[in-house]
């Protein structure tokens, strides 16, 4: 499963092997394929989703990636992310050896008063939150313009603005900037709110009356110094083709700031300590081949769009080698 970077060739090779076996057994195969599916010579049945990940592998592998196509995430967010399934309660804890990271839900006023919001989860804070983020990096500001409209913001984001869209933007945004996180790593915590002020998307109106978007986020002053010290850079394009999975992100997000660090023969990792960092929620007597049987998946789709990644499996996990990032230091130098 080692990766090189070799352009089209391997691409192609990921297509059988990698992203749509198990999808394709999947398939009912007395019925036509959905529409917008194709059907490789081998049989194999490819959604339309497959077909623009192997696109954006093959554009990923052959072209290096300009300005427009850097992201950055918090490095903590890296190694513990947020939930990606509805959490009942207030509180969210994941821990990851030294690092750890808590989402506690809040409160927030949309127009009559405190209203308790969930907790963040799911594809739409994480790709929010590398959003704000990679413009609060890029330009060195507190304040990131989100848009006139939300149409404009999942624009952004490189999502359609189905009306569906809208309900889980405001729904997530508001808890967002409601919540209280806590990201602690080697004896240093962040304490705060990512999100210092935020007027919340009024629900009294049509979803697309720009009067009921706020144009500006601000930034906490100690969120914003914690993401300068420690961003991690990444593939935009990376991102808009996993943008269908949390977990895809996740594994992604951790790559990226794992693998450039591992030198000499490369890190094992059984599928019980892949478990605690990425799920802990799975529990039980198969807990580990459980959690496998999502995890490879989403492994095999973030390999066909970081393809400078080197991950072999091994008897009871995975074998990790030092690997190019994704986005490459400038002048030779290193990542913090």
């Amino acid at each position: 499963m080692t990766k090189r970077n070799n352009g089209p060739q391997q691409i192609g090779d990921l297509v059988g092997g990698l992203i749509v076996k198990a999808q394709a057994k999947a398939e009912d195969k007395t019925r036509k394929p959905r529409a917008g599916a194709k059907i490789t010579p081998a049989g194999i049945i490819l959604t339309e989703q497959d077909q623009k990940l192997i696109e954006a592998g093959a554009e990923i592998a052959t072209n290096p990636p300009s300005g427009e196509d850097m992201a950055f995430t918090h490095a903590v967010l890296c190694q513990v992310g947020l939930p990606r399934s509805k959490v009942d309660g207030r509180e969210f804890m994941r821990q990851s050896g030294a690092a750890w990271v808590n989402v506690q839900a809040g409160y927030l006023d949309e127009g009559r008063g405190p209203v308790l919001q969930p907790i963040p989860y799911g594809v739409m804070p994480r790709l929010a939150l590398a959003w704000v983020s990679s413009y609060a990096k890029r330009d060195n500001t507190r304040e990131i313009p989100i848009g006139d409209s939300a149409a404009e913001f999942l624009r952004l984001m490189g999502m359609d603005d189905q009306g569906a869209r809208y309900t889980t933007l405001r729904r997530q945004m508001h808890a967002l900037a409601a919540c209280r996180l806590q990201l602690g790593f080697k004896g240093r915590t962040y304490n705060g709110q990512p999100v210092e002020q935020f007027d919340a998307w009024l629900a009294n109106g049509g979803t697309q009356q720009k009067s009921l978007w706020p144009g500006t986020m601000v930034l906490s002053e100690g969120y914003f110094n914690s993401l300068m010290d420690s961003a991690v850079p990444l593939d935009n394009r990376a991102l808009m083709a996993l943008k269908g999975s949390a977990l895809a992100l996740d594994v992604y997000t951790w790559l990226a700031h794992r693998l450039h660090r591992i030198e000499g023969r490369g890190v094992t990792l059984h599928w019980k300590s892949l478990r605690e960092q990425f799920a802990q929620e799975y529990t039980g007597k198969d807990a580990d081949k459980d959690f496998k049987k999502k995890f490879v998946p989403a492994l095999k789709k973030v390999l066909t769009v970081y393809p400078q990644a080197k991950v072999k499996p091994v008897t009871g996990g995975l074998l990790l080698l030092g690997s190019p990032p994704p986005i490459a230091p400038k002048n030779g130098g290193k990542f913090s």
